[in-house]
């Protein structure tokens, strides 16, 4: 047969074979094909070494077997046959772990292709094996391919992303989200067992204030210290976890025993007793404030008893700051109530469904009109008037007391501009400022551009203030005070006495007016204490150069008193109720 496959001048021999030239190009052929396999060798031998990985290879029907890679760094010794497995450390063969070794085990390996996972405990190593098996038409094992590889890194990574995923990364108790599986499996199973779960939600009462007076480096310290704290309640019935940044909850499953709620709050108030000590030496003493909740008393889901603890901490916080609320109906519908409330509020406030009164202030030597104070009014949409003790709470604690507070700066300052054309007024008009309006930084702005736009004398303007401005931040208050001062506005303290007010501190105070709060005015006559109270409080403030209003005078015997001892002004409804301002304007026409 002749041969076409040699290149073209390559010479042939007499019996019509490949001549010399031509075995010689045949050689030079094999040589550049072996080296360029060699070539590829060393780079899959280069490959591998990078990879970090370890390879086998089995050919049952030839019985090769070839092992590169870094079984070494993985194993601890070498493979270089199969037998070679019997070689690998005791710790690695141990016999939980010797099905996953078993890939290495051509005599016995099973069919097909799996993975399995060596957990090394020595050198806290985790390796990854897959194995592939081929098999011939009749199911005779032909080839087996063995990778190995290093996954510690990922099985950490995976294990962080995890514990992350459970648990709070600054604390260590248990996150939001793993709190609640964790309570929900505990209510399904008390659910079975017919017991109860207890779940406390407890907070930390002012926690933005202590932070931003110790910085956020060392709040989260404290967060750490109060954390640890609270790992400490765990028990094997009772989970804590945290909720947000000052907020913790626990939960005790079928309390009884030493896992009770009354025992968790104990420990809670003996530890409140002394202060957490941070590592620049501070001493801070905390208060939290309580709420419990039971199911299934509460609800009968844990996210449910979750919500009505909630709510109890809300309830707490109105009457008991510092103290701990349970869960009762009563207190249900009043939140129920109040959460309506709220949302018709918001609507009037888009609407603007307010109206403002005014109550007269008139001074008590020459019976002339001093002023008043605008009072605003909330008529809802089936026309009843909605009391401002029961919306304005509400309005502080949603935000929307910035609005309305607004809405009235506008309506008083706009009145005062209408009285003062029509009426000549030159008297004072009284606007009541929450604290909320008071923290705000353009507040002082915002007032004088509205008094710029409706070109009203500053002097005929006095903000109301009470006690409550100050709990959060003097400094920054007393400051906005000077200002308003500086400015030529007036100044009045409101509700005089009822909160922890002292004469020894007005001295300190940038206010025009105090006004004695009407709890004095309604025992003045009938008890002598109070008069004499009363006549001390309405001497020193004269002395201090302040002015006097009394308020909620409401019979001859009280204005006679108050002449008697020389306060300025009264304001009561003796002299005047809260009216509209179209009745108000008949006064101002009389005056």
């Amino acid at each position: 047969m002749q041969q076409n496959n040699l290149p073209e001048g390559a010479g042939r021999d007499r019996d019509g074979g490949p001549g010399l030239t031509a075995l010689r190009y045949q050689a030079d052929l094999l040589q550049t094909l072996n080296e360029k396999l060699t070539d590829s060798m060393d780079i899959f031998s280069k490959f591998f070494e990078m990879s970090g990985n370890a390879y086998a290879y089995y050919n049952f029907k030839t019985d090769y077997f070839e092992a590169i890679g870094d079984f070494e760094p993985l194993f601890g010794t070498s493979v270089t046959k199969p037998s070679d497995v019997e070689l690998l450390p005791e710790y690695v063969r141990e016999e939980e772990y010797r099905e996953a070794m078993e890939l290495l085990r051509v005599e016995d390996q099973p069919g097909g292709e799996c993975v399995r996972e060596i957990r090394i405990r020595e050198n806290r190593k985790w390796i990854e094996g897959h194995a592939l098996a081929l098999f011939d038409d009749n199911g005779e094992l032909l080839e087996k391919y063995v990778c190995f590889r290093d996954i510690t890194r990922f099985k950490i990574q995976n294990d962080e992303l995890s514990y992350l995923a459970c648990y709070d990364g600054l604390t260590g108790l248990l996150n939001r989200n793993f709190f609640i599986q964790k309570l929900n499996t505990l209510v399904q199973k008390a659910s079975e067992e017919r017991v109860n779960v207890s779940v406390a939600m407890i907070d930390i009462d002012s926690f933005k204030r202590i932070n931003d007076s110790i910085g956020l480096i060392l709040g989260d310290e404290l967060l750490q210290m109060v954390g640890q704290f609270f790992l400490s309640l765990n028990t094997e019935r009772t989970i804590v976890g945290r909720f947000g940044t000052d907020v913790f909850v626990a939960a005790i499953y079928d309390p009884g025993g030493s896992d009770t709620v009354e025992n968790l709050l104990s420990t809670i108030r003996l530890r409140l007793s002394k202060p957490f000590i941070l590592s620049n030496k501070d001493e801070i003493f905390l208060t939290m404030t309580v709420g419990v909740a039971s199911y299934p008393e509460a609800s009968g889901s844990g996210f449910d008893v979750l919500q009505k603890a909630e709510i109890c901490i809300y309830a707490a916080k109105d009457t008991d700051k510092g103290g701990v609320r349970y869960f009762d109906d009563q207190m249900m519908r009043q939140f129920v109530s109040n959460f309506a409330l709220e949302k018709r509020l918001q609507d009037a406030i888009v609407s603007k469904h307010f109206m403002l009164y005014y109550q007269p202030q008139y001074n008590t030597r020459t019976g002339k009109l001093r002023g008043c104070e605008a009072l605003i009014r909330w008529r809802d949409e089936e026309g009843r008037f909605i009391s401002p003790s029961d919306f304005i709470p509400i309005a502080e604690k949603s935000g929307g007391i910035i609005s309305i507070g607004k809405w009235v700066i506008r309506n008083a300052i706009n009145s005062c501009r209408k009285w003062k054309r029509l009426y000549g007024f030159d008297g004072i008009v009284s606007i009541n400022i929450s604290a909320i309006q008071m923290k705000k930084d353009n507040f002082i702005d915002e007032l004088l551009e509205e008094l710029r736009t409706e070109k009203v004398d500053p002097e005929n303007l006095e903000i109301e203030i009470t006690e409550s401005v100050f709990i959060e931040n003097f400094d920054d208050v007393i400051e906005k005070m000077r200002s308003l001062r500086q400015f030529g506005l007036r100044v009045s303290l409101d509700d005089f006495g009822t909160g922890f007010s002292s004469l020894s501190y007005l001295k300190n105070l940038p206010i025009n007016t105090l006004k004695i709060d009407k709890s004095f005015i309604d025992t003045v006559i009938s008890d002598d204490t109070t008069g004499i109270i009363t006549e001390s409080i309405v001497n020193m403030v004269k002395r201090l150069g302040l002015e006097t209003i009394a308020e909620g005078v409401e019979d001859e015997r009280q204005m006679e008193f108050l002449k008697k001892i020389d306060c300025d002004n009264i304001q009561g409804f003796l002299l005047g109720k809260p009216m509209p301002q179209e009745d108000f304007e008949k006064l101002l026409m009389k005056d």
